[in-house]
């Protein structure tokens, strides 16, 4: 039996009392400020890095949000703690996901390898 249209605009509504979110964040925000505070300064240095890497490979700007896109990728493989072959693995499909997406392979693999010092998997 489906749920009531009347039903669902009542239980959504009841949901999403701007007060009680309000309370819920406030409740949450010193602990969401000090997880942002701890990891942006090394997201940043990251996204640097990966900035040099395409710096010296020569390639266009327009496209550097792409390979930052990727090298994030690669940084939340780091952040979930996915290591030795699993990241060799997981990298290389993010990085085939990329080249589908039109991006150089080769650049791929240097933003993997010199970035993240992550190496191919194994055969």
């Amino acid at each position: 039996m489906p749920i009531d249209p009347v039903r669902r605009v009542s239980n959504w509504d009841a949901k999403f009392k701007t007060d009680r979110i309000k309370a819920a964040l406030d409740d949450k925000r010193d602990a969401m400020f000090s997880r942002v505070t701890a990891v942006v300064p090394a997201l940043a240095a990251m996204e640097q890095q990966v900035k040099q890497v395409l710096d010296g490979l020569g390639v266009a700007t327009i496209q550097y949000p792409f390979y930052l896109d990727f090298g994030r990728e690669l940084w939340k493989m780091r952040d979930h703690e996915i290591s030795g072959e699993s990241a060799a693995m997981e990298a290389d499909v993010l990085l085939k996901k990329w080249v589908q997406r039109g991006m150089t392979q080769a650049v791929l693999e240097a933003i993997r390898t010199q970035v993240f010092n992550i190496v191919a998997p194994a055969p």
